[in-house]
């Protein structure tokens, strides 16, 4: 792998900013209501080019949040970088204790333990994750 390939785990906040209902994938339909949200998702193939891909209009559909992306009005990304960054689960357990509230059970946690990757963000959500984490702006 190229050194110049960045490794790393992020929290995508996104907002909608009316109730959809969105297929998404083998979760079936899903009711998805107005407001902000944060996906906790790794990179450890390249940083850069997944969250690219996560913002962009027109894409492949490779994960749960690529189904939420596209419709969203407003996007951005906070990372932990390197060989030390906050793991993607544990991510996921510390938005819980900050307030963060699972969405959809499964979103983007079918490879692992936890309940979801999706969370609801509550009013300073955002700023407690980013800070607790020490996340810096993508």
């Amino acid at each position: 792998m190229p050194k110049n390939i960045r490794k790393g785990t992020y929290a995508l906040f996104l907002t909608l900013s009316e109730d959809i209902t969105a297929d998404t994938g083998a979760l079936g339909e899903v009711f998805y209501e107005a407001g902000e949200y944060c996906y906790v998702g790794s990179a450890m193939k390249g940083l850069d080019q997944r969250i690219s891909h996560h913002m962009s209009s027109e894409k492949k559909i490779h994960w749960h949040i690529d189904r939420l992306t596209p419709v969203a009005t407003d996007m951005i990304a906070y990372v932990s970088e390197g060989i030390d960054c906050v793991p993607e689960c544990a991510m996921a357990d510390i938005a819980v204790k900050t307030g963060l509230v699972p969405y959809v059970d499964g979103f983007g946690s079918s490879d692992c333990g936890c309940r979801a990757h999706l969370f609801k963000v509550p009013p300073g959500g955002k700023d407690r994750l980013v800070s607790v984490l020490s996340l810096t702006p993508y």
